[in-house]
């Protein structure tokens, strides 16, 4: 089942949220996010983030090194044209589909790329999980110092991978809740094997999916404001 509803924090806002409450496929997902982006093009369709889980899969961004598959088949491996190396979508990982007209929006890729790390970061904060942001490495990370871990270990907590089609973003990120940690390891994730993956119910936080996306619903206005002009 999916549902639509207006961002809660902001009255008005011209960006659609969606809410999948069951695994979608993940062909489905590029084929609604295809049609979406031309539908912004053209001026048919609103902004649209759309919140789901994925089945247990692997995908390929376009700097994947085949090398990086450890494990070729334990899931599906799916080729996909966002920017990245390999990374595990599942269960209890909240996806996040940001589809935005980034023209409207100042035109700045990089600045869109910054403003995704910080909507997780203060996602995250609301959680009181510090999320952090590494020079030279892609995501969001967190020191496992504060959580029992060894003092300089790090552990990724959330992947980005975008796509901007004639200034229309898709593809996005996704924030670990609670999924099985131990499907990362069919897969060097993001080509860095000396860092491990965590999720916020690992680092001791009970949160549910719902609580999660009430977090992100707040923090995107903050981030990105109501919509574009």
């Amino acid at each position: 089942m999916t549902h639509s509803q207006p961002s809660p924090a902001a009255a008005g806002s011209a960006v659609e949220w969606r809410i999948s409450d069951e695994p979608v496929p993940y062909p489905e997902a590029i084929a609604v996010m295809e049609e979406r982006v031309a539908a912004i093009r053209a001026g048919t369709a609103p902004e649209l983030v759309w919140l789901l889980e994925h089945p247990p899969l692997y995908t390929a961004g376009t700097s994947a090194d085949d090398a990086d598959l450890l494990d070729p088949g334990r899931f599906p491996v799916y080729r996909t044209g966002r920017g990245g190396q390999f990374t595990y979508h599942g269960p209890g990982q909240r996806v996040a589909y940001v589809m935005l007209d980034l023209k409207a929006r100042g035109g700045d890729v990089r600045a869109f790329v910054c403003a995704l790390e910080e909507w997780l970061i203060r996602t995250l904060a609301a959680f009181n999980i510090k999320g952090e942001r590494r020079e030279g490495r892609v995501g969001i990370w967190v020191d496992k110092g504060p959580y029992g871990g060894l003092k300089g270990q790090e552990d990724k907590i959330a992947a980005i991978g975008v796509r901007v089609r004639r200034w229309v973003t898709y593809h996005g990120v996704a924030l670990n809740v609670e999924p099985d940690l131990s499907h990362f390891s069919g897969i060097v994730p993001c080509g860095i094997s000396r860092h491990g993956v965590t999720s916020m119910v690992a680092l001791g936080h009970l949160v549910t999916m719902p609580d999660v996306d009430s977090a992100l619903m707040a923090a995107w206005d903050e981030v990105f404001g109501a919509g574009a002009e």
